[in-house]
């Protein structure tokens, strides 16, 4: 995707530097900053503090921070360290696990010397692969957009919720990818932006995201979908997900069950669009994906932009008030319409999801 009319990617190797860039996205939508990181510790620091996010992201992140833990020691015993550190950063999210075990599985027969040479050419195929993923994801999700657009008048409606743009991703992204690709090919698309509290992924990125590629667009608030699509304003729901379970059920940010909910009540098509790395074959039950509990603050105190043009955060509460912060949520497949891979789309259902992934199946 582009920023100021520049192809610009989420994460990129700075290798002559001894260094990897990324896009600071704390600092969205006010300040657009990149950050350097040098070592495992950045990495790790990077991932569990969210300057970068999203499942596939969290992966390639992950896998370039295997490639800076090496530099100046590749043993067996480095390698282990590495990926127990960049593992414990965040829970959910099973492409950092998948992205680990990727550069373990190339890493570890090798001899030391090769080691690092090949850490840094897997980190950047494992971004180029996310790429290409999320391409397909959109050409195969932008057929549903097509559909709708040609049965009815006005604007295809797609509601999101937090962020599963090429913010999240290398580049495309995974629920905006059949929207971009919509927009692109002259489609009369609009995104319902949900906010996602308590971190407000869709105000802050979605909507920076669609706003610089001129995708038309509202941020309404996390409780407006179900009265919008009670009024008949919404022609889909596409989300993202963090672990998809071999059953098809889907874990997500915090809220989506809610909206999944509303969409099986109103008779709104639900999908979940997700490259297959995000797919857990050793999980059948998503009540068993564990779900990351973050800090109470992020409840109590929103950031946002000054009159003045500073960043500051404000408490939003009494002072005293403690606050529980549950990251994810799990949609139950029953609610899921059907996930959108590179692949195609299929059923949230365990021997479906087996058919069009077999590779995978085996594996494991």
């Amino acid at each position: 995707m582009k920023v100021k009319g520049i192809p610009t990617r989420t994460i990129w190797p700075l290798r002559a530097d001894g260094a990897v860039g990324i896009i600071d996205q704390t600092r969205l939508p006010h300040r657009y900053e990149t950050v350097e990181l040098r070592t495992l510790e950045d990495a790790a620091r990077a991932i569990a503090d969210m300057l970068v996010r999203g499942a596939p992201l969290i992966g390639a992140t992950a896998a370039y921070g295997m490639a800076l833990a090496i530099r100046d020691d590749a043993s067996k015993a480095r390698l282990s360290e590495a990926y127990k550190v960049l593992h414990a950063t965040r829970p959910t999210a099973i492409n950092l696990r998948w992205a680990l075990d990727e550069m373990m599985g190339v890493l570890k027969p090798l001899p030391e010397g090769d080691r690092e040479d090949a850490a840094w050419a897997r980190a950047a195929a494992i971004c180029d692969e996310d790429v290409e993923i999320c391409r397909m994801i959109g050409v195969h999700g932008m057929d549903l957009i097509r559909e709708i657009a040609e049965r009815k008048d006005g604007p295809v409606n797609v509601l999101t919720h937090c962020n599963a743009g090429w913010l999240a991703t290398v580049d495309w992204g995974t629920a905006t990818s059949p929207v971009y690709h919509a927009h692109d090919e002259g489609l009369d698309v609009h995104v319902w932006v949900d906010e996602t509290r308590p971190r407000s992924q869709g105000a802050a990125l979605t909507s920076w995201e669609l706003l610089n590629h001129g995708v038309p667009h509202h941020l309404v608030t996390d409780n407006s979908g179900g009265l919008l699509m009670m009024r008949g304003m919404v022609d889909l729901v596409i989300v993202g997900t963090d672990r998809t379970t071999a059953s098809g059920d889907v874990c997500n940010k915090i809220g989506t069950y809610l909206k999944a909910l509303a969409a099986k009540d109103n008779d709104v098509p639900f999908y979940v669009a997700l490259p297959s790395p995000t797919i857990d074959f050793r999980l059948d039950d998503g009540i068993d994906i564990p779900i990351e509990e973050r800090s109470p603050d992020e409840v109590r105190w929103v950031p946002g932009l000054t009159r003045d043009g500073d960043i500051s955060e404000v408490l939003i509460c009494p002072e005293g008030t403690p606050a529980a912060n549950h990251a994810f949520d799990v949609t139950p497949a029953r609610l899921v319409t059907g996930l959108i891979t590179e692949k195609g789309v299929v059923e949230a259902d365990k021997s479906a999801i087996a058919r069009l992934f077999p590779e995978r199946v085996a594996a494991e």
